[in-house]
This record gives C-alpha cells, structure tokens and sequence, in this order.
C-alpha cells in the first residue's frame, strides 16, 4: 500500500526536478497540448473582472490564457506545490508583462484561501497526481463561491496514452519501478469517468459533465522522444536520470524499441494522446 506522506515528498521532489526541463520545452508542451488548455478555457468561461483559481498551474500558461479574458480588473491566482514550477510561471508572465495574475506556491489539499474566494478554479493534469484527490476537490469546492465552475482535466486509460505508458511499462519490466497499485496517485488515477464523477460529487459538486479530448504528442526524432521523457515526465524522468549510465543508455534503447509502432519513415513520432475533459459547478 502507498504511503501517502512519502508519496508527497517525492512527488514534490520530482517536480521540482523537472521545472527546468519544463521552462526549455514550455512552447513545445503548450503548443501539443493545446487542445486541453483551450478546452478548459472555454468551458471555465472566465468574465471581465473575475478573480480565477489556476492549481497545478506548471509553466503558468493555461492561467495567462484565462488572464486575458479576465482582464485588468480581474484577478488570476497561478499556483504550484514545486517552487520552481512557479518561479518558472513568475517569469513566464513577466515576460508577458501581465499584471493581473499572482503567483503562490500551495498545496492543492491545503489551500491557504478564504472560502468563496474565488469565482472559477482551472487544474489541468493535476488532480490525479494528488496523494488525497477527495481532498484537494473539497477544497477546491470550500473557495469556489456558489455558482463558480471548476473545469478540470485528468488523463484516459494507459491503452489510449502510449506516449506516457509504454516508457512506464518498459521502466517496470526493467525492474527500475514498481508496478502502479489500484487506487494509487499516478498519471492515470483518474481515468474511470466513474470514479472522476465519484469524487467531484463527493466534493459537493453537481454531476460533473467529462468529454473526451484526442490530440497528438510529435516529436521530430528519437533525441526529441527521449529528451521530452527525460526533462518532463515528473516520476519517470526522476527513475530514468539516477540510473548509471549504460543502464541509462539500454532503458533509451528499450524505450524507443517499445514505441516504434509511432514512428514515421522519416524518424519522427506521432503518439495518440486522449484526456478527460471535466466541468462541474
């Protein structure tokens, strides 16, 4: 069985070790995943003038989308519970020069904000990764004020993402991590609709209404494919970049081996990706 507070530690370690990776590839991720950040923009819906809640919030650029559309009477909270990913954000939106959005570090399970603070909350590939879910969807519920909506994203099933589970399998096989437990944290906790609907009603929210979102990972060659693993992938890169280096070199090998039903004639990669889409009130 996980145990959650070491679950949170290392979580919180991997992410931040990653921030970096995420600050060099952030137009790359943004531009693949865009399908999912337009997505919860435009179901959240922001207004002029709204004060809106962005968990998870990464390299920040899902909440600078929002920011726009609230505009400068309005407010966007971009938030993290790695340090780096939010200094990464800090510097993201200065560079935007956007002046209606503030950037805190804070746990998604323990939200330092007034209840009904809020009027909209966003969290794109978050809420599965929490140790307690049940808890940071509570919480969220506690600081959305009545009639807000939280629009949401978590991922589908390993069979609709191979992009993210043939690396994890291939990791497992190598004996480098263990096999997920049911019911565990993880890039697809939350891939039962099911069990989704589940939680965000427990929460105190309506009937959540969940689409599916289909889009593509590409990566221009094997180097790409590996690097993006490498610098992104939270768990994975963390197992990957403290194995010694010719078992490094043989897991690359297994990798790519394992994925090249994907790859082009001309190298390239192009791998299925399907998320939920979530929206309640």
């Amino acid at each position: 069985m996980v145990n959650l507070d070491e679950y949170r530690e290392l979580s919180h370690e991997s992410w931040e070790e990653v921030a970096s990776g995420w600050e060099k590839r952030r137009e790359w991720l943004m531009r693949v995943t865009a399908p999912a950040n337009d997505w919860v923009a435009e179901k959240l819906a922001p207004q002029p003038g709204q004060t809106i809640l962005d968990l998870a919030a990464g390299t920040g650029d899902l909440g600078f989308m929002i920011a726009e559309r609230v505009g400068n009477e309005g407010h966007v909270i971009s938030t993290d519970f790695a340090e780096h990913m939010v200094e990464v954000a800090r510097r993201n939106g200065e560079g935007r020069g956007l002046s209606n959005v503030e950037h805190r570090v804070m746990d998604a399970e323990r939200m330092d904000l007034e209840e009904n603070s809020v009027d909209g909350v966003a969290c794109r590939w978050g809420y599965m990764l929490m140790a307690d879910p049940a808890a940071a969807l509570k919480e969220t519920r506690r600081v959305l004020r009545d009639g807000g909506r939280l629009a949401f994203a978590v991922w589908a099933a390993p069979d609709r993402n191979p992009w993210a589970a043939i690396p994890g399998m291939t990791l497992v096989q190598r004996g480098h991590m263990p096999p997920p437990e049911p019911g565990a944290p993880g890039i697809f906790a939350l891939a039962d609709p099911d069990r989704t609907r589940e939680l965000v009603t427990g929460a105190g929210f309506g009937e959540p209404n969940i689409e599916e979102i289909a889009f593509e990972f590409r990566y221009a060659d094997d180097d790409d494919f590996w690097d993006a693993l490498v610098r992104l992938a939270g768990p994975f890169a963390r197992v990957i970049n403290a194995l010694p280096k010719d078992e490094r070199q043989a897991t690359r090998d297994a990798v790519l081996q394992s994925v090249k039903d994907y790859r082009s004639e001309d190298g390239s990669y192009s791998c299925p990706a399907v998320t939920w889409g979530g929206l309640a009130g």
